[in-house]
């Protein structure tokens, strides 16, 4: 049940100025994100440098387009083609590869182990020796 179902009297709350402008500059791409920039840095310099570290902060400066920062993956791994040899193949592959991630994950947790007792072998060693050099002197 929507808000306006529930309270039909009333409208939905309004979304605010700077959620309209941001998707509004997200739908022309990056090109008026960076003119908005501009425009501010030309018409009073801390609405530039504002925008500057929105862009940074939200990764939209770096990113190769602003209108694919916020949308969601479309294609979903678990929806059938209608094509059943298709689908035979694709959770066949989606096994295997699952597998493969759950084998190389175990693989790294044991050499990042290997590595850890290592690393502690060398500092009980050192330790050791350190012991060793106070009783001697």
């Amino acid at each position: 049940m929507t808000y306006t179902e529930t309270y039909p009297s009333t409208q939905a709350p309004r979304e605010s100025w700077f959620t309209r402008s941001e998707k509004w500059l997200d739908a022309r791409g990056k090109g008026a994100w960076i003119a908005a920039m501009v425009a501010g840095f030309i018409f009073f310099w801390p609405v530039g440098l504002a925008l500057l570290a929105y862009m940074i902060w939200s990764k939209r400066m770096f990113s190769s387009s602003a209108r694919c920062a916020r949308k969601a993956p479309s294609f979903s791994m678990s929806r059938p083609t209608g094509n059943a040899a298709f689908d035979a193949y694709k959770a066949d592959t989606l096994r295997r590869l699952e597998e493969e991630q759950g084998s190389f994950e175990s693989f790294l947790e044991r050499l990042r182990a290997a590595k850890d007792k290592s690393e502690f072998d060398a500092f009980m060693e050192e330790r050791a020796a350190r012991k060793d050099d106070d009783k001697n002197a």
